[in-house]
């Protein structure tokens, strides 16, 4: 099995993390405003998201923080963004953008992320995960 499994430009990489399950890290350093990765979403609506809710999806999905821009709900993000974990103290965020194709997801650097440190951002719709699941914020390698 191969322990870690990057993308075309490897500038990033996926591995397991104990207690966390996959996570995405850096294979070159990052600086502040750096966009790591851009994406294309599939957006949907609070009856979707009902249906979502009761799947393993609901650990995928990403709530806009300008959620008031438009009637979505959530966004399913597609590529290596959407297994970014949870941190209390991230060293990434999402910026989203609206283009004519769609929205679209970038993980951008709010710190500066050395070679082989794991990617991590805020998630802002903890409230809606079940209580089974615990997040946890420090980083393992």
């Amino acid at each position: 099995m191969v322990d870690k499994m990057f993308d075309r430009s490897h500038a990033v990489y996926v591995k397991n993390v104990p207690k966390k399950g996959r996570g995405l890290f850096s294979n070159v350093t990052f600086k502040v405003g750096d966009v790591i990765e851009r994406a294309p979403t599939w957006g949907f609506d609070d009856e979707a998201a009902k249906l979502l809710d009761r799947t393993g999806l609901l650990e995928y999905y990403f709530v806009r923080s300008d959620s008031k821009i438009n009637s979505l709900t959530g966004y399913v993000v597609f590529g290596f963004m959407s297994i970014v974990n949870h941190s209390s103290n991230p060293n990434a965020l999402t910026v989203w953008t609206d283009e004519p194709s769609g929205a679209w997801a970038s993980i951008v650097a709010i710190k500066d992320i050395e070679v082989d440190e794991e990617i991590t951002q805020r998630y802002l719709n903890i409230a809606a995960y079940p209580k089974s699941i615990k997040f946890v914020d420090e980083v393992q390698r």
